[in-house]
């Protein structure tokens, strides 16, 4: 009989933890293996951190602004100088690292905002002779801003730290980017807006209200339809270009909307910016009424909008759909990458050529969302993808993957899973939830080769029993698949010849072109890259410190050897004379690396080679798990 699909999946995962656990026990012993589960081990959830400054009566102070500005802070106000103060204050305490301008626009205050305004060091305060609205004080401020970048902020927000570098640094990142807008969020800490969809009648929605802003739903960059005034950021001759904000929306109301259609007329993008955050009072400047004062503008200029944009609005979805991931992404082909957890290309190649792969896949123009087997959100790890807009999933907010696959599994067209033992247990799963996805099985490397070589250079029966047992699954996997991926021609001959009916085609090393490093008359030294949790690179150094190392030495003694990168093994770890490590520096850029002979994955790859092996495995290859920067080859971390 059949088992249930989510049956399976529990009994292929307990199963790889039990065969995984052992050969941990096997290769690291008790406390190594203790070790290693207790650095795997996540914190799953902390609330958002949201800085407010102290509540204290007004005395002057100055900002921190700069006379050369790259951004231009406009602030437009009427009244609500305890709004205002707030934000000024943010400003002051946590200075963007970006030199900028603050010019606040009072238009005509009804109150003593001016005169307070202008004890404020630091700010250009432009006095508006007569209340003109939101639209107008905007305008305003843009012809007078001296930046390359325009930021329109309201006076009610809290801008948290780091918010400004984070919109900034969205258009180098983005060059075709126009328009980016910030994480709002209320100051109980609810989300207020990630981004905003359009429908097709002009209505809107502000993505996410209500929800909580960590969600996994609401934290990588996107396109959106729009995004909200209150903190958006956009180059000010970009602005100039478009005639400024739509004075036919005057005082204020679909404004913003009109603007992120206007820039991607132009052939701009508009980008969710989940990384900056602003503390956002809504309604504090205009009310929440939408039949009283300047509120009651809005439903006007909704059908100003629509009449104006009508040709765009066709392609808009239909109001009253909830807007979800799969509909947010559904004119992108939609592809699902699982792997055991998320990439850290810093720390070993596998990780440096799944972290180029979802890059690639984004850069082609499909969503990607990422699932890690751990359902751990990994710190900066998680952020770069979502910077990248991958949409990463992970607890508290991803259920185990058979339930989270009910209800996001139709949306895909691919699913790739990679390594054996997470391809074995998510099978069941995908087949039952996504048949319409094309699955591809990712072997990372053929683990049972790397297996099958420790064992046999150890004299280790045990050892060569587990690798058959890993041989078999990764077979039976190659044949279930629809597709297979391996790293070198000769695996794939190697899968071809055992199973004639499976398609695999051979994805390697991916790297990104790096600038070319010294010549080989300035070079001097070895050096060895690599991440040292995995074992075959520790086995790698210790036997070229053992059986090469004195030969190479003793031919020249003012030769060094260096051991760089992730967890690197102590420095004496059977070293020889002039043998050592420069550090563990797993960000070494391509310039600071200076052998001048190959070591590292070349030496593992040459004991694999004597021993009749055929091709090296993981952690053999030039550029695999180990890597060496020498002679006229120049790696990179």
């Amino acid at each position: 009989m059949q088992w249930p699909a989510d049956a399976q999946f529990l009994w292929q995962r307990a199963l790889g933890w039990l065969q995984r656990g052992l050969a941990s026990l096997h290769v690291r012993g008790l406390a190594g293996s203790w070790r290693h589960l207790r650095q795997r081990r996540r914190a799953l959830y902390t609330p958002l951190p949201l800085w407010q400054p102290p509540e204290a009566a007004f005395a002057p102070f100055t900002l921190a602004t700069s006379a050369a500005p790259r951004a231009s802070l406009v602030i437009p106000v009427h009244g609500g100088f305890a709004h205002t103060l707030r934000c000024l204050r943010a400003l002051a305490a946590h200075p963007p690292a970006t030199p900028f301008e603050v010019i606040v626009v009072d238009d005509a205050s009804p109150d003593d905002t001016l005169d307070k305004l202008r004890r404020i060091g630091g700010l250009r305060v432009h006095a508006r002779a007569a209340n003109g609205g939101f639209i107008a004080a905007c305008n305003d401020g843009a012809q007078l801003a001296r930046g390359e970048y325009l930021v329109l902020l309201n006076n009610d927000t809290v801008p948290q730290p780091g918010w400004l570098e984070a919109l900034l640094g969205t258009f180098a990142a983005h060059p075709d980017a126009g328009l980016v807008g910030a994480r709002l969020v209320y100051p109980d800490g609810r989300l207020q807006e990630a981004g905003g969809v359009v429908f097709a009648d002009g209505s809107a929605w502000n993505y996410g209200r209500g929800e909580d802003p960590q969600d996994c739903r609401f934290t990588y960059l996107r396109e959106a339809d729009y995004v909200s005034g209150a903190a958006i950021a956009l180059p000010t001759a970009l602005l100039r270009q478009l005639g400024g904000l739509d004075a036919r929306y005057a005082p204020a109301y679909y404004e913003d909307t009109d603007l992120a259609f206007a820039v991607r007329a132009a052939g701009r993008r508009v980008l969710y910016q989940p990384a900056s955050t602003v503390v956002h009072v809504e309604g504090a400047t205009a009310g929440t009424d939408p039949g009283a004062g300047a509120k009651a503008a809005q439903a006007h200029n909704r059908g100003v909008f629509a009449a104006k944009w009508a040709q765009a609005l066709t392609a808009q979805p239909a109001p009253g759909l909830l807007p979800t991931p799969a509909r947010l992404h559904a004119r992108q082909p939609q592809v699902l990458v699982i792997d055991a957890n998320t990439p850290r290309p810093d720390h070993d190649s596998g990780s440096l050529r799944m972290f180029e792969l979802l890059r690639l896949l984004r850069e082609e123009g499909a969503h990607v969302v990422f699932w890690p087997a751990n359902r751990q959100a990994d710190g900066d790890y998680t952020r770069a993808l979502q910077q990248l807009g991958v949409e990463c999933w992970h607890a508290p907010w991803a259920p185990p993957l058979p339930a989270w696959l009910r209800t996001h599994g139709a949306r895909f067209a691919s699913v790739l899973a990679s390594r054996h033992y997470i391809a074995a247990e998510c099978l069941p799963p995908l087949r039952r939830h996504a048949p319409q996805a094309r699955l591809l099985f990712d072997t990372v490397d053929l683990h049972f080769l790397r297996e099958q070589r420790q064992a046999r250079l150890a004299g280790d029966a045990a050892g060569l029993r587990a690798a058959a047992r890993t041989r078999r699954q990764e077979l039976a996997l190659a044949a279930a698949f629809d597709c297979t991926l391996v790293v070198s021609p000769a695996e794939r001959a190697l899968l071809e010849a055992a199973l004639p009916g499976a398609r695999v085609e051979v994805l390697s090393n991916l790297h990104r072109a790096v600038p070319p490093g010294p010549g080989f008359e300035p070079r001097r030294d070895l050096l060895f890259i690599g991440g040292f949790r995995h074992p075959p690179n520790v086995d790698a150094v210790c036997w070229f410190v053992q059986a090469v190392w004195p030969l190479l030495h003793a031919a020249d003694p003012l030769l060094r050897f260096h051991c760089i990168g992730a967890d690197a093994p102590p420095a004496g770890a059977g070293a020889g004379r002039g043998a050592g490590r420069a550090g563990a520096r797993p960000r070494a850029r391509p310039a600071a690396l200076s052998g001048r002979l190959p070591g590292g994955g070349g030496a593992a790859a040459g004991r694999r080679r004597r021993e009749g092996q055929g091709e090296p495995g993981d952690g053999a290859r030039p550029a695999g798990g180990g890597h060496a920067a020498g002679g006229r080859r120049h790696g990179a971390a």
